[in-house]
């Protein structure tokens, strides 16, 4: 017996197909997110899938704007109450990780390797105004040097899920340590601390 298919609003479907692109790839990376697993998840066919993204390569670029929404969404809720409760630049390395951590890194820069490019949206423009705010003698400070932390910073962590642990154990860093981001935030931490004069 097979299903009836059942007709969805355009913006809808689009929507159910990033969720569960973007549920694949938390689970299984890049890889994972197929034309094919897409569209069973949310129980259209591939030529649906395809209808509303034209091919993988352009699912993926929009699965990034996706996760680039929600990173911004997620920062702007840390930044709401962050700054009230005394602007601890670890809760907010932190909160920056986790979004990482669900595949965001690996698949901008699988993107990146394939070609695409950012045109840039600014996606951490707020933790930019909000770090830069509280740099002593902000007024005098130019905001890029402050942007330029905080690039360094998301390089490091859109980078860390996919190349930390080799990238570690290439500067000498074994077991453990090794696999672990901890540390490493927490040294990310420190410098971007120092950097902006916080500390």
């Amino acid at each position: 017996m097979t299903r009836s298919r059942v007709r969805r609003p355009p913006e809808e479907a689009r929507r159910l197909i990033l969720d569960a692109a973007e549920r694949l790839l938390a689970e299984g990376g890049v890889a994972a997110v197929q034309v094919r697993a897409v569209a069973a998840q949310v129980g259209m066919t591939d030529a649906g899938v395809n209808h509303h993204f034209g091919t993988r390569d352009r699912l993926l670029e929009a699965l990034l704007r996706h996760g680039g929404r929600k990173i911004r969404a997620g920062v702007s809720d840390v930044l709401k109450s962050w700054l009230d409760r005394g602007a601890d630049i670890g809760e907010l390395v932190d909160a920056l990780a986790v979004f990482y951590r669900r595949g965001y890194g690996e698949l901008a820069v699988a993107l990146h390797a394939a070609g695409w490019r950012d045109e840039g949206a600014g996606m951490l423009d707020p933790v930019v105004d909000a770090l830069h705010s509280l740099r002593p003698g902000a007024a005098d400070i130019p905001v890029e040097d402050t942007r330029l932390a905080v690039a360094a910073l998301h390089q490091a962590l859109a980078t860390e899920p996919l190349y930390g642990p080799a990238f570690r154990r290439s500067a000498g860093i074994t077991g453990r340590a090794a696999t672990t981001p901890g540390p490493q935030l927490r040294w990310w931490t420190t410098h971007l601390a120092h950097s902006l004069g916080l500390q």
